[in-house]
């Protein structure tokens, strides 16, 4: 077969992309337990200085013209994609360790099934309320030890979970939704209104957050996370993934995605912040075989 520049582009996008987003789950774990920074003024942090980055990129390609009502919905997107998604991440990982975070975030897949089942009227078939089951089985053993463990509670708190699932949901509805809106843009196009609006939108929740902040204490080793966070895991991430998604399937791109909680679990461990035991093991291989099943029912579908 012959090398296809394009099409290797796409996959090195691609898993440089979840490469980034792996290491960021250990980094935020880090910055939320030795940072002082309130999640909140992480996220307009966060915002700010990537959507100002995407607004001096936008200074190098060609102007696209976008109507009122589009800015509206890029809004709309930038709140949904952006701003509830990294919210409740930056909270799920001051309560979960990067090992059980890692585990659930395998179960986004299946989120977005649902999502566009809804909204995209993709049939739901036996395959995937079986590897459904499968997965939320994995999910619930995961929580159940976790709570309840012999020896003591461990790092994971019931309410850090919550905050994971409300981040699966949120995305999901974001891909089922807004996936026609973005699509109409380029990349940078879109994002810098998007960043450009969850900044706005994050202002008031972050204000309050501001002057108990003592942000001289911070040490320095946070504000070099926090910087791989901002460029990296956020400006450079968002880009990536698009330039993915121009250049192979979309089925790939999705299969790049667990690379994330690999390389999530490697750091951490290596990191000496989490370990693995059988219990995880064993949770990591229900979710893993329940999301594989439901994506050969997707494939199937799609035949």
């Amino acid at each position: 077969m012959a090398f296809n520049k394009r099409i290797a582009t796409g996959h090195l996008a691609s898993a440089a992309a979840y490469v980034i987003f792996g290491i960021n789950v250990v980094v935020c774990r880090d910055i939320a337990t030795d940072g002082g920074v309130a999640p909140i003024v992480l996220f307009a942090m966060r915002s700010l200085v990537a959507g100002a980055l995407f607004w001096l990129a936008s200074l190098l390609v060609p102007r696209e013209p976008v109507p009122k009502k589009d800015l509206l919905r890029l809004a709309g997107a930038g709140i949904l994609g952006l701003f509830l998604p990294q919210l409740t991440f930056l909270h799920a990982i001051e309560l979960t360790t990067p090992v059980d975070l890692s585990i659930m975030s395998t179960t986004t897949p299946i989120f977005t099934m649902f999502v566009a089942a809804i909204f995209l009227k993709e049939p739901i078939t036996w395959k995937k309320v079986l590897g459904v089951a499968m997965s939320f089985g994995g999910i619930l053993w995961l929580i159940l030890q976790s709570t309840t463990g012999a020896n003591g509670p461990s790092e994971t708190q019931p309410l850090g979970i919550v905050y994971c699932f409300a981040n699966y949901i949120v995305f999901a509805l974001y891909l089922g939704t807004c996936r026609n809106l973005i699509a109409r843009y380029s990349v940078i196009t879109s994002m810098k209104w998007m960043f450009l609006a969850s900044f706005i939108f994050s202002i008031p929740f972050a204000l309050p957050h501001l002057g108990g902040t003592d942000f001289l204490a911070v040490p320095g080793k946070v504000w070099w996370e926090i910087g791989y966070m901002i460029f990296f895991s956020t400006f450079l991430a968002y880009y990536l993934i698009p330039v993915g998604q121009q250049r192979i399937r979309p089925t790939l791109v999705s299969m790049y995605g667990y690379l994330q909680p690999i390389i999530a679990i490697a750091v951490a461990i290596w990191a000496g912040m989490d370990r693995l035991t059988v219990t995880k093991v064993v949770a990591a291989m229900a979710v893993f075989v329940g999301v594989w099943v439901v994506n050969q029912s997707r494939a199937a579908t799609d035949k």
